[in-house]
């Protein structure tokens, strides 16, 4: 199982992994925080894709798209799906304020349909 929640979120047992897929550390967090369990800053969006979309719903559909084509063949996503096939729950955690449109959200959603295709080729 695959989840998703805001670093600054409390904690909880049943968050299973949580890793950090934001390119910077997020503001106000300590590294030595048990908030974050890894940080795979090479599973965020590049940083020209980061800065081009600022964030803007409005460019929510394109941001998706460019993210979706660095991820393939990503070794971060890779190691993202070794983590979630050895253990359950991961929870891919993040710092922007908006829960519809980040990363984190395209990223949990591509690991699920990557998990599932190659579980069918068993």
């Amino acid at each position: 199982m695959i989840l998703t929640k805001r670093v600054y979120e409390k904690f909880l047992v049943t968050d299973g992994r949580r890793i950090l897929v934001d390119r910077l550390w997020p503001r106000g967090i300590r590294r030595s925080t048990p908030n974050v369990d890894l940080w795979l800053k090479n599973a965020a969006p590049s940083t020209e894709l980061r800065k081009w979309f600022m964030h803007d719903p409005k460019k929510w559909v394109r941001f998706k798209r460019r993210y979706l084509k660095e991820l393939k063949g990503s070794r971060a996503v890779e190691h993202l799906i070794a983590i979630a096939k050895s253990t359950d729950p991961v929870t891919l955690v993040y710092s922007s304020k908006d829960s519809k449109h980040n990363n984190a959200i395209i990223l949990q959603k591509y690991l699920e349909k990557e998990l599932k295709k190659r579980a069918g080729k068993k």
